[in-house]
């Protein structure tokens, strides 16, 4: 073979070897993109549940006590009442996406006047924002329990509550219910704790084995980074909100409580892959 053959038959090979590679990195041969900048990079996962029931009660404030509590909405979890703990729980079966999760979600009910309104958009993201170090963030423990609000907040001053409309930017949020113009949505925010004491899945207040961060640290008394959940609620409603209340209060003592019941293999991957590295992931825990 002379030089010119052996140039061209080289340089063949080589173009070859270049649009396979090129196929590889866009996923033209895999199916699956593997470009590094192809990600997004936000540290979240999300799970999308629906309304399973209404109850008076609160297994983690009012544990055993049926009809203790005011009306919650439970998401998630089916089989959730007052009497419920993790093997009941476990054993059941519930309606979030993804279906692993079989989590228990509750808040208090709304109310327009004296009818119930249930919400129509009800998410919930695991994030690893608020801290400066997501690379740190452990597995949310099986079983952990943590309470987000204040039932009993009288003022914006001991409230986290958090209502605004959606496709409305222009209403500022408040801790109360807002003013939503036609055509949009209240919703409402809640950030819980995610700074865990490392020991107790619960406490005697419900409260003090979480934290929030401090200054993007977590606390020498919960030194375990966990990823922060993020309960978004959708309300059908808008207008005058003066008719508006939860079962709780008014608006500003809205609150969540959530009893983990995720797998613990999926829990674990998903902050592996999403959480640490700081990748947005879809409600299947790969990235979108």
């Amino acid at each position: 073979m002379g030089k010119k053959m052996r140039w061209r038959a080289f340089a063949k090979i080589g173009l070859v070897l270049t649009l396979a590679a090129g196929a590889l990195v866009s996923g033209g041969l895999t199916g699956q993109p593997h470009r590094a900048d192809a990600v997004i990079r936000v540290a979240e996962f999300p799970a999308d549940c629906q309304l399973s029931h209404r109850l008076p009660d609160d297994p983690i404030v009012f544990p055993g006590l049926p009809g203790a509590s005011h009306s919650h909405d439970f998401f998630g979890n089916h089989a959730t009442d007052a009497h419920s703990d993790y093997g009941d729980l476990l054993g059941s079966t519930g309606n979030c996406d993804p279906a692993s999760d079989i989590s228990s979600y509750w808040v208090p009910t709304l109310y327009r006047a004296d009818t119930t309104i249930v919400p129509t958009g009800i998410t919930f993201y695991y994030l690893g924002e608020g801290v400066q170090n997501p690379a740190a963030t452990q597995p949310t423990p099986v079983g952990l329990k943590i309470v987000a609000g204040n039932a009993k907040a009288t003022g914006d001053a001991d409230s986290i509550a958090r209502w605004s409309c959606l496709h409305a930017g222009e209403v500022n949020p408040s801790k109360n219910f807002v003013t939503c113009p036609a055509g949009t949505q209240l919703e409402t925010y809640l950030d819980f704790p995610q700074c865990w004491d490392g020991t107790n899945l619960d406490s005697a207040d419900h409260k003090s084995h979480m934290s929030y961060p401090v200054a993007g640290n977590c606390p020498a008394a919960h030194p375990v980074q966990v990823p922060k959940l993020r309960m978004v609620l959708r309300y059908p409603v808008n207008g005058d909100p003066s008719q508006l209340r939860l079962a709780s209060g008014d608006g500003r003592t809205m609150h969540g409580d959530f009893f983990n019941v995720w797998p613990a293999d999926e829990m674990e991957r998903r902050v592996r892959d999403c959480i640490r590295p700081v990748i947005k992931c879809g409600h299947d825990g790969y990235p979108l």
